[in-house]
């Protein structure tokens, strides 16, 4: 009986050892998470290109919406900008920055950039926030760090050159901070800020002695 058992097992193992039938099936299953991984990788990838193109367009639409301001003023005096102004570009951008939550976790200023008609330099006028997220400008406040208070203000770096305000003009500066969680969680990346920035010319006069008028929602940067 033992005799006939042996060539029998012996045949199985060389019958088992020459089968390639589930070859397929195992390699699928060793490689099946590599390619989860690489597809959940380029998921996040193209999910932070998205979401900086998104900023970068708010930061745009901000800074030009606050260029036109005034423009379609009729009246003979030279039209001044008031809080209420600044408060209806800030919820364009909060509606814009719906679908990313921009304004819980992001954080939108807007800077007033002026030459100083006394001192020819670049200082900031007025600044005005908002968002939930804690950011500073990286070009100063309208305060303590104004440009003629603290560090001078060189202009805005636009890449191959430096955007400044003439005198009687001004420069609308726009910078979106955005903090930025993985669709994954920190599987790929940890949580980090974004930014963007823009930057316009106003579109027409300006009685930028007065700076912004009235009262609105709009924060001061604190």
């Amino acid at each position: 009986m033992k005799r006939q058992v042996r060539p029998a097992l012996a045949r199985l193992a060389i019958g088992l050892g020459r089968d390639r039938s589930g070859a397929a099936l195992i390699e699928f299953a060793i490689a099946l998470p590599v390619l989860i991984s690489f597809g959940m990788f380029a998921t996040e990838v193209a999910n932070i290109t998205m979401v900086d193109m998104q900023l970068s367009e708010i930061a745009l639409a901000v800074a030009d919406n606050a260029s036109r301001l005034g423009q379609a003023d009729n009246s003979s005096v030279t039209p001044t900008i008031a809080e209420t102004d600044v408060d209806s570009v800030m919820k364009g951008a909060s509606e814009a920055g719906k679908s990313i939550t921009l304004s819980t976790n992001g954080r939108v200023i807007l800077s007033s950039l002026e030459k100083d008609t006394t001192t020819g330099k670049q200082f900031i006028r007025w600044q005005r926030c908002s968002g939930s997220l804690v950011a500073t400008s990286a070009f100063g406040n309208d305060t303590t760090a104004n440009g003629l208070n603290g560090p001078a203000i060189a202009g805005v770096n636009m890449g191959q050159a430096t955007l400044t305000a003439d005198t009687g003009s001004a420069v609308m500066v726009a910078e979106v901070y955005y903090r930025y969680t993985g669709l994954f969680g920190s599987f790929f990346f940890a949580p980090f800020t974004m930014r963007q920035q823009a930057a316009f010319l106003i579109r027409d006069q300006r009685n930028l002695a007065v700076g912004l008028t009235g009262t609105g929602g709009t924060s001061k940067c604190t």
